[in-house]
């Protein structure tokens, strides 16, 4: 699946074989967001994740020249308000060595094209508020922040604790 026209440069879907090079890439986005310690994925649960019996999600590697020079992390949601699925960008990441060079806007145009093939009514994805170099990047892409949501999580402790009180309404 070959979706560039620039010698050398190849987006293919990643393989089972791609895990380690999957979560090395994960690993290196977190310390970019300044977050090496919030990785606790290891090759089985990433293998499971996105090549067991009922994959989560798809990861689309970008190569040069046969290097692999980053990733896209994607999966489908839904919205009730549109009726339709939309794709949702988990991780975008280029390596250092290979930024400045079109990847990142590759990567989002091919996800964007997959987006529409697949009949979805949006792509969208967060950015941590600090990163002006990626909004910056989304701006040229036409994103439009949505200022007026924010993201809510719960998870560990809190999420167990959510799960044993549900029983109880």
């Amino acid at each position: 699946m070959t979706v560039d026209t620039r010698p050398g440069v190849v987006l293919r879907p990643a393989r089972r074989d791609d895990v380690a090079l999957i979560l090395a890439f994960v690993r290196e986005l977190a310390d970019y967001e300044r977050m090496p310690d919030a990785v606790v994925a290891d090759e089985a649960a990433l293998a499971d994740g996105l090549f067991g019996p009922a994959p989560g999600a798809e990861v689309l590697i970008a190569e040069v020249d046969g290097v692999p020079a980053g990733f896209a992390l994607f999966f489908h949601n839904y919205s009730t308000f549109l009726g339709r699925r939309g794709l949702y960008l988990e991780d975008l990441y280029v390596r250092p060595a290979f930024r400045g060079q079109g990847l990142g806007r590759r990567l989002m145009r091919h996800l964007a094209a997959l987006a529409l093939a697949r009949g979805c009514g949006r792509f969208e994805w967060s950015v941590l508020d600090w990163n002006a170099p990626a909004i910056g990047f989304y701006r040229t892409l036409g994103a439009v922040g949505q200022d007026e949501w924010t993201v809510q999580r719960v998870e560990g402790k809190a999420l167990r604790r959510l799960a044993a009180g549900a029983a109880d309404d």
